[in-house]
């Protein structure tokens, strides 16, 4: 078993996700658990979204969304994928988006910014799949636990492993690479938390930790 962390630069083209697919390909025959960052400059992009949100400018908000939008669904298209598995993501934020700030920016940020690794692994692993790299897309908000200190949560260790053991190592048996998220968690209430910059490799460091495996 090991883990793989591909950063926002590891998928910011399509000659990148390319490269990404060859990699994995090379370790044909391995049990492998990827974890995978937002693309390119995704989060900072999303920050955007969450500064013009929290400061009234509903408007400004969604119109800078819709960029982020656009850019996801292009490369979607460029890769020759249906589009209608992102929808749903979409929609977890314009319907955020659309209503009043009534909570602290930290809990904002991390509802808004999550997206960005979520569409990410999504367009890769449907990818990945195309291309014969058969993977399991996991949502490492139901598997990785934490505590409501938003935007530097910290994980509920006993939780997370329980879910490693039941959700997670089960998918092993019927495929050799799992597909997730860097960055990100949630609270016991289900609401999108996130780990603090770096919080990819640290995603990835956990995975290890939690199933014996050596990281990349």
């Amino acid at each position: 078993m090991q883990v793989f962390k591909f950063g926002g630069a590891s998928v910011s083209t399509l000659e990148r996700i390319y490269k990404v697919a060859e990699i994995l390909k090379s370790y044909s025959g391995q049990k492998l658990l990827v974890v995978i960052s937002a693309m390119g400059k995704t989060t900072n992009a999303l920050e955007g979204v969450v500064d013009a949100f929290y400061k009234g400018d509903r408007e400004g908000a969604l119109q800078q969304f819709e960029v982020i939008k656009k850019q996801h669904l292009q490369i979607a298209a460029d890769l020759q994928l249906n589009d209608e598995y992102l929808v749903d993501f979409f929609t977890e934020v314009e319907w955020l988006l659309h209503d009043k700030p009534v909570r602290h920016y930290d809990y904002y940020y991390d509802q808004v910014v999550c997206i960005g690794e979520l569409l990410s692994t999504v367009i890769i692993s449907r990818f990945l799949n195309m291309q014969g790299v058969k993977n399991e897309w996991v949502d490492v908000r139901d598997i990785l636990r934490t505590d409501n200190n938003f935007r530097d949560a910290r994980i509920n260790w006993v939780v997370t492993e329980q879910k490693v053991q039941q959700q997670v190592v089960p998918l092993f048996e019927n495929t050799d690479i799992v597909l997730t998220q860097g960055f990100i968690g949630a609270t016991d209430e289900n609401e999108s938390t996130t780990l603090g910059r770096e919080g990819s490799d640290y995603t990835a460091a956990v995975f290890a930790n939690l199933l014996n495996a050596q990281a990349q």
